[in-house]
């Protein structure tokens, strides 16, 4: 089994918050953007049923885990459950704004059913690799200011706090998939991974864009001015997809773990400044 190399002092913290149930979302939310929070919106998309698979993959394997890595499960599952629900009170305020998100719903529904016939050995693999990119979003909303400067404050809190703990359990899918394919060979479980990873950067990226599209289409931004901005968006400025390409190669890398980059100091730095964004102390995480 490979080393296990997520910190041994990593605190995994569900912070229980709420966001903007009170609140009026202006329809371009970030920033006046249209690209930009049509991004951010397709994103959001993606979550309450995908983090509810994320669940389900990573607790079918946590049968005989260590007790270090059954707390962190623990702690994920909460995180994700709380990270589900504040993205369900964000998508009704999207549809408020007077969007239609029910075909970019659908378009999740049917990547989900793909996998159902598919080994959970598989499901676990996906989801390590989509664990990946949501770490890698995460380091670049924390990172990168410009990316939520302008938005509106009660959503840019939302994005930031789920940055926060998608940074803290980077390594929990990871650790749970070591485990569960200890008796396999290194070669073996690059080779599963690396595919798996190949086959979800396929799908992942082309579908967001799609929704992208379909959003501005609702704002009558279509045709080769829709794709181009799209484009300018993720490879210009503010580039995020150019600037995910090195990391999202890291992970091909033989010895690769998400701790490898320990961005720790990264997480206390948005604690401090973003407050709102701290479980109060006399707060109690949802089970």
């Amino acid at each position: 089994m490979a080393k296990d190399r997520t910190p041994v002092d990593l605190e995994i913290t569900p912070r229980g918050r709420r966001f903007g149930r009170d609140s009026q979302q202006p329809r371009w939310w970030m920033n006046n953007d249209p690209v930009a929070t049509a991004f951010y919106n397709a994103l959001s998309v993606t979550f309450p049923k995908g983090e509810a698979y994320f669940i389900e993959a990573v607790k079918a394997h946590r049968d005989g885990v260590p007790p270090k890595l059954e707390r962190e499960i623990r702690a994920f599952v909460q995180q994700e459950v709380m990270h589900s629900r504040e993205h369900v009170a964000f998508n009704r305020k999207v549809v408020e704004t007077g969007y239609d998100i029910a075909p970019l719903e659908r378009v999740v529904d049917e990547s989900l059913e793909k996998t159902r016939d598919r080994p959970p050995l598989i499901a676990l693999c996906v989801t390590m690799a989509l664990e990946h990119y949501t770490a890698i979003l995460a380091h670049q909303f924390l990172s990168v200011p410009e990316l939520l400067n302008g938005a509106d404050r009660e959503w840019a809190d939302l994005w930031r706090w789920h940055a926060i703990e998608e940074i803290e359990h980077k390594g929990v899918a990871y650790d749970t998939w070591l485990h569960a394919t200890r008796g396999w060979s290194r070669w073996q479980r690059w080779t599963v991974k690396a595919r798996v990873m190949l086959l979800v950067t396929m799908m992942f990226w082309p579908r967001r864009i799609r929704g992208m599209r379909d959003l501005l289409a609702q704002d009558g931004i279509t045709g080769w001015r829709a794709l181009a901005r799209i484009n300018w968006y993720l490879w210009g400025r503010p580039g995020q997809l150019r600037r995910a390409l090195k990391p999202w190669l890291a992970y091909f890398l033989p010895g690769f773990h998400p701790w490898n980059h320990d961005d720790r100091p990264l997480i206390r730095l948005a604690d401090s400044e973003y407050e709102d964004a701290v479980m109060p102390r006399n707060a109690v995480p949802a089970e």
